[in-house]
């Protein structure tokens, strides 16, 4: 980072957050460069990945080392047996693509009707889906990396060798034979990487899961491993001003964000001016809506069928967007009707309980772009042998038979992970990720309008003042019983403003809490469309860097 821009930003910060009665949130790190740019987790991954874009790699080749070291770095807030939605924008095609990074519910009928009768566990073993982050980025790699699965898990490797922990030697154990499978296979680079992946879920290391299985009292079989893949999906957009936003279907939350936009399009937010009293008013009270249809219709559209395309319609868009009232907060839970357009269909069903996610965005010198949430909350399930943990991301299913988010034999949940890519005349202007459970999209949101409407870099809308409301259902509670999975109706957590702009809130109906601590930990890249510079900047225990500054 160049002084004189370090200098610029802390100038612009100050203007922006530095009014008396306002505190800014904590800003870990930044970065600026043409030729390549990651943000990620600790520094051992980010560096992963700026080694692999200075040898010549894509983003999908660094973002691919990215999230294989981050389940040694930030283990605990993610493993190998993770999830991680990963989004891709192609530079040559110019569009984005989604590779499902989420695995399913057990087959196991049985075990689907032992959930039922017993609830979805939190952690351990039984609160596992199959594990699907090395599918996911193997498959990104094979399709659109250029490098080897020996080369970009080179750094895990050394940082896993230097590593103390019993579980540590075992994971590379494991990777190696992936290694040497690749190393044995006979015909393409895709052709190998394929090979080393169907070992994994397939051959001898899905044979000792499957022991694992049965001895832990796990209702995972290899046949649920074999039956994995990783699918390619379109990713789901909507326009905004003279933006495009992208997010992954309704096995994540990420549709939210689209809905909230369509309804905030109908207002000048600009004129209001950052963070006032009308904007954060506006902002919460279109979150509320589009929270309440994410909470009635969202799951795995593999299982269910969710009218997408109604809930994102100028129609019924427009019939939603008036129930917004600039004068008082809504203590209701208001979903609308998308089939039948009508605005409000009466009770909803409905703070984050996320324990474990990371972040990893990476943008390349040929301006590919990857934007990745891996994630595995603890406690785990963990295969000693292979140094395999597992996710518990089955508690964000429920038991309410007939909900689309209901568990079922596997039936992927609906997960908060919910990355973003944003484009700008098909070319890429900003792409995100966020850890913070259901605090996700909505951080994401005030990301997106920080830079899209106020002009602001990555670390000044990092640093700046957020809020978030508890007015949604808790992703993480697997009660049968909707009323439990409530959130707080009202309640807004604000990181302490001006005691004017509290009082005005308080006035027209919003709960308020001040909190002390930041509100989410998200990591940006916004490209410059002009200069073809890439400015990138991360919050608490997040890193990131440029090649530019690689010595």
């Amino acid at each position: 980072m160049k002084t004189n821009y370090l200098i610029l930003h802390l100038v612009f910060l100050f203007v922006i957050t530095g009014k008396p009665g306002t505190r800014a949130q904590d800003l870990s790190s930044s970065a600026s460069g043409r030729d390549g740019i990651v943000a990620a987790g600790p520094s051992a991954s980010v560096k992963a990945g700026l080694k692999i874009l200075k040898q010549g790699g894509n983003a999908v080749d660094a973002a691919s080392a990215v999230i294989f070291n981050l389940a040694v770095s930030d283990y605990g807030l993610f493993c190998i047996g993770g999830e991680v939605p990963f989004m891709f924008y192609d530079a040559g095609s110019k569009k984005v693509m989604v590779f499902n990074g989420m695995g399913g519910a057990p087959s196991d009928r049985k075990a689907i009707d032992w959930y039922y009768e017993n609830g979805i566990p939190k952690n351990g073993i039984r609160s596992a889906t199959v594990p699907s982050a090395v599918s996911t980025v193997l498959t990104a790699l094979e399709l659109k990396g250029t490098m080897s699965f020996e080369k970009v898990i080179a750094p895990t490797l050394s940082l896993l060798d230097s590593g103390k922990q019993a579980w540590h030697k075992n994971l590379a154990l494991t990777l190696r034979k992936l290694v040497q499978t690749e190393k044995d296979t006979k015909g393409s680079r895709e052709q190998k990487i394929r090979a080393a992946r169907d070992r994994f879920y397939k051959g001898d290391i899905a044979d000792e899961l499957n022991t694992f299985y049965i001895s832990s009292g796990a209702f995972l079989r290899k046949a649920d491993l074999e039956a994995h893949k990783t699918s390619v999906e379109d990713a789901v957009s909507v326009n905004y001003r003279d933006l495009t936003v992208y997010k992954c279907n309704t096995w994540t939350q990420g549709p939210v964000l689209l809905q909230t936009l369509n309804l905030l399009g109908n207002f000048n937010l600009k004129s209001m001016g950052f963070f006032s009293s009308d904007y954060i008013h506006l902002t919460v009270e279109a979150m509320k809506l589009a929270y309440a249809d994410r909470d009635k219709y969202y799951g795995d559209p593999s299982f269910v069928k969710v009218p997408l395309k109604q809930l994102l319609s100028d129609q019924y868009t427009s019939i939603r967007f008036p129930l917004i009232d600039m004068k008082k907060a809504s203590h209701e839970i208001c979903p609308g009707d998308p089939v039948n357009m009508i605005a409000c269909n009466g009770p909803g069903e409905y703070w984050p309980g996320e324990k474990g996610t990371t972040t990893c965005v990476v943008v390349d010198k040929w301006g590919n772009v990857v934007a990745a949430t891996p994630s595995a909350n603890p406690e785990y399930g963990i295969s000693e042998s292979l140094g395999i943990a597992h996710n518990t991301r089955l508690s964000s299913l429920n038991t309410q038979k007939g909900h689309p988010n209901s568990i079922e034999p596997g039936k992927r949940p609906r997960i908060t992970l919910t990355p973003t890519i944003v484009l700008k005349n098909r070319k890429p202007y900003l792409a995100m990720s966020v850890a913070g459970g259901d605090m996700q999209d909505q951080v994401t949101l005030q990301l997106l309008l920080d830079i899209a409407e106020f002009g602001m870099k990555p670390s000044e809308a990092i640093a700046a003042p957020r809020i978030y409301t508890h007015h949604i259902e808790d992703s993480f509670n697997p009660s049968p019983d909707p009323t439990i999975r409530a959130g707080k109706t009202a309640v807004l957590d604000i990181y302490d403003t001006g005691q004017s702009v509290i009082d005005d809130l308080a006035n027209r109906g919003h709960i308020m809490n001040v909190v002390k601590g930041p509100i989410a930990h998200p990591i940006a890249i916004h490209t410059d469309q002009l200069t073809g510079i890439s400015y990138a900047a991360t919050q608490k225990g997040k890193r990131c860097g440029a090649v530019d500054d690689m010595k």
